[in-house]
C-alpha cells in the first residue's frame, strides 16, 4: 500500500503480468476463465459511511467471495494496525481470517479493494497456483484479481494529488489498466464508467493503449503500415542467413523466425494470452491458439 508516498508508474512488471494471465488460462481452462464473464458491479461493493462497519464489510467480502466463485469460503474480517493495506490466512478452509488496516475504518470505500487482493490469495491458495518469490506472487494476485473481474476495484483505489496519494497493490496505476483492457477486450466490457478515480481512470486508458497494441503486431493482418514493412524486412533479414535459427529480429519486435525441413515458421505470442504461437511463413493464414482457442488472421 502507497499512502502519501511516491507511487511507481509504467510497466515494470508486464513480463510477469503477462505470464501471470498464460497461467490463469493454463490452470482454469479457456472455459474456466470464461466463467468469470462478469465484472463484480459497482452496487455489489458500494460502501457508505452509514453503513456499520463490520456488517458492511461483511457484505462486501460475500459479494467477492461470490465473484471469484468461492461458494464455500466464508471469510471473518478485523481490523488492526499494520504496514500493509490488508494480510489473510491461509488454511485449509473453510473460514478464512483476514485483517485489513485500521485506516480503512475511515475510508470505507476502498475497503472492497483491499478485501479484493486478499480473497484473490484464497482463489490461487485453492487453485495450487503460485509464482516463486513474495512480490512475482503479488503481481500474480493482482494480475488474477483483476483479469476475473475484481480488479478494477483496486485501480479505483488510486489517487493522487500534490499534496497526496494512494495506490493499492504491487502492479503500477498503467499496469492495472493494461490487464484490465486486457479483459475488456475478451468479455467486450467498458470498465471506464465504473471509475470514480480521476487518476484511476486516466492509468486505464494508458493501459489500454499499450493492450491495444498487442492486436495489431505484426504477423497479424490488423497490424499498420510501419510494422508490416518493418515485419517484411525482418523476416528477409532473417531467411536470408545460412542455416541455423534466427534470434528475435534485431528490431526488437515480439516475432522471430525458424527454418524447419517442412519450410520456415514465424512464433508470436497470443494477444490474448501470450502463449506463443507457430505458423507457416507463407502468406495468409489463419492460427488458432493452442491455449485460449483465439483465432487469429495473420500475413506472413
Amino acid at each position: 500500500m502507497t499512502n502519501g508516498g511516491e507511487v511507481e508508474h509504467g510497466y515494470p512488471h508486464l513480463d510477469t503480468a503477462r505470464a501471470a494471465i498464460n497461467a490463469l488460462y493454463r490452470r482454469l481452462s479457456p472455459d474456466g476463465v470464461r466463467a468469470y464473464a462478469l465484472s463484480v458491479a459497482p452496487g455489489d461493493v458500494a460502501f457508505s459511511d452509514a453503513d456499520d462497519l463490520y456488517l458492511g464489510t461483511q457484505r462486501v467480502a460475500r459479494a467477492l467471495v461470490h465473484q471469484l466463485r468461492l461458494p464455500d469460503a466464508r471469510v471473518v474480517v478485523s481490523f488492526r494496525e499494520m504496514r500493509h493495506a490488508a494480510s489473510v490466512e491461509l488454511t485449509a478452509g473453510p473460514e478464512y481470517f483476514v485483517e485489513l488496516n485500521n485506516r480503512f475504518r475511515r475510508h470505507r470505500r476502498d475497503i472492497g479493494a483491499a478485501l479484493a487482493h486478499e480473497i484473490t490469495h484464497v482463489l490461487l491458495h485453492r487453485l495450487g497456483l503460485s509464482f516463486p518469490g513474495t512480490r512475482d506472487n503479488e503481481i500474480l494476485t493482482d494480475t488474477a484479481t483483476t483479469y476475473l473481474g475484481a480488479g478494477w476495484l483496486l485501480l479505483d483505489a488510486y489517487r493522487e494529488d500534490a499534496d497526496s496519494s494512494q495506490k493499492l497493490g504491487y502492479l503500477t496505476p498503467e499496469e492495472f489498466g493494461y490487464v484490465l483492457a486486457k479483459r475488456a477486450l475478451v468479455f467486450d466490457e467498458d470498465p471506464r464508467i465504473w471509475f470514480t478515480s480521476p487518476q484511476g481512470y486516466t492509468s486505464y486508458t494508458k493501459g489500454r493503449a499499450l493492450a491495444l497494441r498487442d492486436e495489431q503486431q505484426p504477423p497479424l493482418t490488423t497490424a499498420g503500415w510501419t510494422g508490416r514493412h518493418r515485419y517484411a524486412r525482418d523476416r528477409r533479414a532473417a531467411l536470408d542467413q545460412p542455416g541455423g535459427a534466427p534470434d528475435p529480429a534485431p528490431s526488437g519486435a515480439f516475432y522471430a523466425f525458424e527454418r524447419l525441413p517442412d519450410g520456415p515458421r514465424v512464433s508470436f505470442p497470443c494477444p490474448t494470452c501470450h502463449q506463443r504461437i507457430r505458423v507457416p511463413v507463407r502468406g495468409r493464414v489463419r492460427a488458432r491458439c493452442g491455449l485460449c482457442r483465439t483465432v487469429l488472421d495473420c500475413d506472413t
